[in-house]
C-alpha cells in the first residue's frame, strides 16, 4: 500500500471517532433533563414519585429547573468522549466486517454492502467497546442527579472530581466501574440501535423516485428516532439495574448484577424493570434523532459516507 493509501485508510478509520463527538454533545444538550427525571424514578425508594410528571414538578419546585441539569458536567464531557469511542469503533467494526466478506450486494447492482446482521454484530462490539469509558461517567452522573438537595454545600458531593475522590478513597480506582457488568448488558443492545437504524434507511430510500421521497439528512434524523424506540424498549431493563448498580451508596459491599435484578423484582416485579420509561421514550426521539443526524451529516462532510454502507 502506497503512502497516498495509508494515508486516506487511517482517514476513514479516524472520521468516526470525530463525528461522534458533534453526536455526543448533541445528547447532552437535548436530552439531560429527561435523563435526571428517569434516574431518579429508577433509583428512588419506591413511593418518592407517582409518575414522570410528579417526578419533574418536585424537583422543579423543590430544587429549581437548574436541578434537571444535575449532574451534566460529566456528561459533557463524558459523552462526547464516550460517542466518540462508539461511534469511532462501530465505524471500523463495519469497515472490518466488510472487508471479512459479511457482505451483500445492492439489489440492481453491483455494488457490495454490510448486511443488516453485519450492522447489527458492528453495534454490539461497539457497545461493549464504549462500555470501558462509559461506566465511570455514568456512574458519576447517577450520584450526581440523585442528590436532592437544593444548596451545594448540603450535598455529599460538591461536583465531579469531589464524587471521584470520594469514590476512589473508599473502594480504589476500580469503585469507578462499578456496574461494568450492567453497563455491558446495557449496551449489548446497540445491536438493535444501528441494526435498526440501518432496516430504516434503506426503507425509506426504497421511497425514492416517489412522492414519498425525503432528502437522507432528514432519513437519518426520522431513522435515527425510530431506531432509538426499538432500542430503549429493549434496553430499559438493564439500564435500570445497571443504574441502581452505580446509585449504591460507595460505603456499602459492591452491588452483583444478579443481586440487583433480584432486588428490582422483589421491589416491583416485572414492572420494576421498566421504570422510567415514559420520560425516556419521551426522550429517545429528539435525543437520538438529532445525535445521529449529526453523526451522519458529519460523516458525509467528511468524506466517508461511502464506507457506511
Amino acid at each position: 500500500m502506497g503512502t497516498e493509501a495509508k494515508s486516506e485508510a487511517s482517514h476513514v478509520r479516524f472520521v468516526g471517532a470525530v463525528a461522534g463527538i458533534g453526536s455526543g454533545l448533541t445528547k447532552v444538550a437535548v436530552g439531560h433533563g429527561f435523563d435526571t427525571i428517569k434516574t431518579r424514578l429508577q433509583c428512588s425508594p419506591p413511593g418518592t414519585y407517582k409518575n414522570a410528571v410528579d417526578c419533574l414538578l418536585k424537583t422543579v419546585r423543590n430544587e429549581s429547573v437548574f436541578a434537571l441539569y444535575k449532574g451534566a458536567t460529566p456528561p459533557a464531557v463524558g459523552w462526547a468522549a464516550i460517542d466518540s469511542l462508539l461511534l469511532g469503533s462501530l465505524h471500523n467494526y463495519r469497515l472490518f466486517l466488510i472487508r471479512h466478506g459479511l457482505t451483500e450486494t445492492v439489489p440492481g447492482t453491483d455494488v457490495k454492502r454490510l448486511t443488516l446482521v453485519g450492522h447489527g454484530i458492528a453495534g454490539l462490539f461497539a457497545g461493549w467497546t464504549s462500555a470501558l469509558l462509559a461506566t465511570p461517567m455514568e456512574q458519576l452522573k447517577v450520584k450526581l442527579q440523585l442528590q436532592l438537595q437544593r444548596s451545594t454545600s448540603d450535598r455529599q458531593y460538591k461536583g465531579p472530581i469531589d464524587c471521584i475522590r470520594q469514590i476512589v478513597r473508599a473502594q480504589g480506582v476500580l469503585g469507578l466501574w462499578i456496574g461494568f457488568t450492567g453497563s455491558l448488558a446495557f449496551r449489548s443492545n446497540f445491536l438493535w440501535m444501528f441494526g435498526s437504524f440501518e432496516a430504516l434507511m434503506r426503507a425509506f430510500s426504497k421511497l425514492d423516485g416517489t412522492p414519498y421521497a425525503i432528502s437522507t439528512p432528514m432519513a437519518n434524523f426520522m431513522s435515527g428516532g425510530l431506531a432509538s424506540f426499538v432500542y430503549w424498549i429493549m434496553a430499559i431493563p438493564a439500564d435500570n439495574i445497571k443504574n441502581r448498580m452505580m446509585a449504591t451508596p460507595h460505603n456499602l459491599p459492591k452491588p452483583s448484577f444478579t443481586a440487583t435484578a433480584r432486588q428490582i423484582f422483589v421491589e416491583g416485579g416485572l414492572r420494576g424493570y421498566y421504570r422510567g420509561l415514559g420520560p425516556t421514550l419521551l426522550r429517545a426521539f429528539p435525543v437520538n434523532a438529532s445525535a445521529l443526524w449529526v453523526y451522519e451529516g458529519l460523516m458525509r462532510v467528511l468524506g466517508a459516507e461511502k464506507t457506511r454502507h
